[in-house]
């Protein structure tokens, strides 16, 4: 890990995650009654628990409402849940007036051009695998998941690696399994 990314994930306060291609794969499921449906992956939700318990913020910012998001983000107790807002910077501002905090402190994993303007202004900007090359360029860290696959807890376990409170956490984590409290 370069001393430059190791900087800016010691910062790092509160993670920022689109939802569109990067909870998801991308894909939107019709149904005939015109009811939307989403694929989320286990692997993120898990990613929400431990972010959690290391004291990591999360929020999310999509272009796009759907109720299958907010269903997930109020299954998963996210309350910063900004959607159908196309210029991402607004919701971004009200994020960090609500918490106190300056674009270094907060990190935001997105995948396409809708983006660009949060991810230039965050302290530490995350693309997706299949995230559209123009990310990937602007990005300081690219997973190796593609969106819906796991991609938010990879960014999660990098900030707390980063942040030298990952095994802590996992520790934490499996005593309390080991217990029986989750």
């Amino acid at each position: 890990m370069s001393s430059d990314l190791e900087q800016r994930l010691w910062k790092i306060k509160l993670l920022i995650s689109d939802v569109d291609g990067v909870l998801t794969d991308g894909s939107i499921y019709k149904g005939n009654d015109g009811a939307e449906y989403k694929q989320f992956s286990v692997l993120d939700g898990a990613a929400v628990a431990f972010a959690r318990a290391a004291g990591l913020k999360l929020a999310v910012i999509s272009g796009r409402y759907s109720p299958a998001t907010t269903s997930r983000m109020e299954e998963l107790g996210i309350d910063d849940c900004y959607q159908g807002g196309l210029d991402k910077m607004k919701s971004y501002g009200e994020i960090l007036e609500k918490h106190g905090l300056q674009d270094e402190e907060v990190s935001f994993i997105g995948d396409d051009l809708i983006d660009t303007s949060v991810m230039e202004k965050v302290g530490m900007a995350i693309a997706v695998q299949n995230a559209h090359p123009f990310i990937k360029e602007i990005a300081h860290f690219t997973t190796e998941k593609a969106g819906g696959e796991g991609a938010l807890r990879e960014a999660v376990e990098l900030i707390l690696k980063g942040q030298g409170v990952y095994d802590e956490t996992l520790r934490r984590i499996r005593e309390r399994i080991k217990a029986g409290d989750e």
